[in-house]
């Protein structure tokens, strides 16, 4: 009733003998009922406040919230509520709809319902973005399928299965003749028999068809539409995804060592890659002195140099490739390279970053 933090015990003992603590009591005797639902409504304000604030909609002990709460000095007692315990206070909440709340062996846990219109509305928003999605995928995933579909239905082809009959003969002596130039074959004694010659012609000739089909069906045959589909996405991908890698370090090449672990006499200068090793690690030696420093790819930097000389590409997707330094773009940190070397020797290449190549020695 007071709001009143005693320090200790002979502190609270002096205070409950006060005139304002008697007045303070008279006051609350005449309508306790008021003070206390004051009191509760307060102490379930803070409490749901902290849960929304600190939690979210997250399923958490109810101990640890409370433990929480009562940690700010200014909090309202459970012993000045309607609730005497804070279980009882839990399953309140969960009855009067604030909270949902489950009992476990672990204790009681609680997760805040947010019913702020906001709120609902960016969760509708995000779902129907969800399906959105889902709905696109599926489109897709039976746009493929009705193509793999069409592609093998119009290859495969009903092959008949061929009838086998067995091989007789009328009488002992009846001589077996097999024409090959015709459908069927022909068994009599009464058939003409075919030379040496005619059955190397005809077998000839049946070779020379069936080799010639077999080229053709090869020559007819299409990719499948599914191919055709991994084809495209690959060619897409190698568009979208040049090859990058995190080593750039390669020899034969000029850097400028960047790091000051080294002092002033380093620091600043240029320096030939004699050997890669381990390929961030690489054995350089000084233009000015001729030293030579085993250095971290980290502790150098590339170097740009004018217009006309030989630069080496070291990243991307003409990597290893020789070229010519045509112009420098200072806006965008890149530069107009052209090929010296590779199977595209010649092409042009815009917009190649600083870092992807460095001066040849």
């Amino acid at each position: 009733m007071c709001q009143k933090q005693c320090r200790d015990e002979n502190g609270f003992k002096c205070h409950c003998m006060s005139e304002s603590h008697q007045r303070q009591l008279l006051l609350a005797s005449e309508n306790p009922r008021k003070f206390m639902d004051s009191f509760s409504n307060e102490f379930k304000q803070d409490f749901v406040e902290l849960l929304r604030r600190r939690f979210g909609t997250k399923r958490v002990h109810n101990n640890i919230v409370y433990n929480e709460y009562i940690s700010h000095r200014e909090h309202i007692h459970m012993n000045s509520t309607r609730w005497e315990t804070l279980t009882e206070f839990t399953k309140w909440l969960g009855r009067e709809g604030l909270c949902k709340v489950d009992e476990t062996p672990k204790g009681w846990y609680i997760q805040y319902i947010d019913r702020d219109p906001e709120t609902i509305r960016r969760q509708e928003e995000l779902a129907r973005k969800k399906k959105h999605d889902l709905d696109d995928e599926e489109r897709s995933a039976r746009f493929i399928e009705e193509q793999v579909r069409r592609g093998r239905g119009g290859k495969e082809e009903e092959e008949e299965t061929p009838g086998y009959t067995e091989l007789k003969r009328e009488t002992e002596e009846e001589k077996v003749v097999f024409n090959l130039g015709a459908a069927s074959s022909v068994a009599g004694p009464s058939s003409s028999l075919l030379g040496a010659s005619a059955l190397k012609a005809a077998a000839s000739t049946k070779r020379k068809d069936i080799s010639s089909s077999a080229s053709s069906k090869e020559g007819k045959r299409k990719k499948s539409a599914l191919e055709e589909i991994k084809e495209m996405e690959e060619r897409r991908r190698q568009k979208r995804e040049p090859i990058k890698t995190d080593y750039w370090l390669q020899p034969n090449i000029i850097v400028k060592v960047v790091t000051k672990k080294l002092g002033d006499r380093y620091h600043k200068k240029k320096a030939v890659v004699v050997e890669v090793n381990d390929k961030y690690t690489a054995l350089v030696k000084m233009v000015d002195s001729g030293d030579k420093l085993k250095l971290d790819q980290n502790h150098v930097e590339t170097v740009i140099p004018a217009p006309g000389k030989k630069v080496l590409i070291l990243n991307g997707q003409y990597r290893l490739t020789e070229a010519t330094l045509e112009g420098i773009h200072e806006k965008n940190f890149s530069a107009t390279l052209t090929l010296d070397s590779g199977p595209q020797k010649g092409r042009t290449v815009e917009n190649v970053a600083y870092e992807d190549f460095s001066k040849l020695a």
